[in-house]
């Protein structure tokens, strides 16, 4: 069974991946190109220093990075759809709904709140001409600093939730705090980046932000509608297998 989630998450993950790209291409896009120019025309604005020599380098054209989009979010979605697989497979039966649809469903929204939006809250995307090229690792690594701290506080809320014995209120009440903690000790302990340069047209900001946040809840719902649909198949399946025995 773990091997076919697995290859169900590597399928449907590709196929997620390649309709998140669909958006990022028709949305996302022409906010980066717009973002592109104002880089170009304030390079050319400012002296060239005389050991520059990237003038020389090809740099990869912009039909050749459209390409690499779908390029880019289709692996995104393998490797994700397969990570996916095994999760569900660890967790089926021991937590979370009992049916495999609402499970993938659950599992998906919990994965897009902790792996993209908080750190999206703390750290959102900036399109080309926003960012000190010099601070690219250490940004990196805050991103996914806040990850870690999204993936955490959802495994602590859950075996929290798990441990109290009263009703849903208190249950509900525990995985709640338990979540937040974590949230907000990262929130309040990592610091905080700014390097969005005076000037840049704040609407080009904010639309290509949403469209990069998007992108992603395209693809985490997709992906999580897919699953769904393809486990109740599954489960239909099987159900259809099973001999029916009448009393003689």
């Amino acid at each position: 069974m773990v091997r076919t989630l697995v290859v169900r998450g590597l399928l449907l993950g590709l196929l997620a991946g390649l309709i998140a790209g669909a958006f990022a291409f028709v949305v996302g896009e022409p906010h980066v190109d717009s973002a592109i120019a104002l880089e170009e025309a304030a390079a050319a604005r400012e002296p060239a220093p005389a050991d520059d020599h990237h003038g020389d380098e090809a740099e990869v054209s912009r039909p050749v990075q459209r390409a690499g989009l779908f390029l880019a979010t289709g692996l995104y979605g393998l490797a994700v759809g397969g990570i996916f697989g095994l999760v569900i497979a660890g967790l089926r039966g021991r937590v979370g709904p009992r049916s495999d649809p609402a499970l993938a469903l659950a599992a998906a929204g919990t994965a897009y709140l902790a792996i993209t939006l908080l750190p999206f809250l703390k750290y959102p995307a900036n399109p080309p001409a926003v960012g000190d090229p010099h601070t690219i690792n250490s940004r990196t690594l805050l991103y996914v600093v806040m990850i870690l701290a999204g993936l955490a506080a959802v495994a602590i809320a859950v075996a929290s939730g798990r441990r109290v014995t009263g009703g849903p209120w208190a249950r509900w009440s525990v995985t709640v705090a338990t979540f937040l903690v974590p949230v907000v000790a990262a929130w309040v302990l990592l610091p905080r980046v700014d390097e969005v340069p005076e000037g840049f047209p704040a609407t080009l900001l904010w639309e290509f932000r949403m469209a990069s946040l998007g992108t992603q809840l395209v693809f985490w719902a997709a992906f999580g509608v897919l699953f769904a649909w393809a486990g109740e198949r599954a489960t239909r399946r099987t159900a259809a297998a099973v001999p029916v025995t009448t009393p003689s």
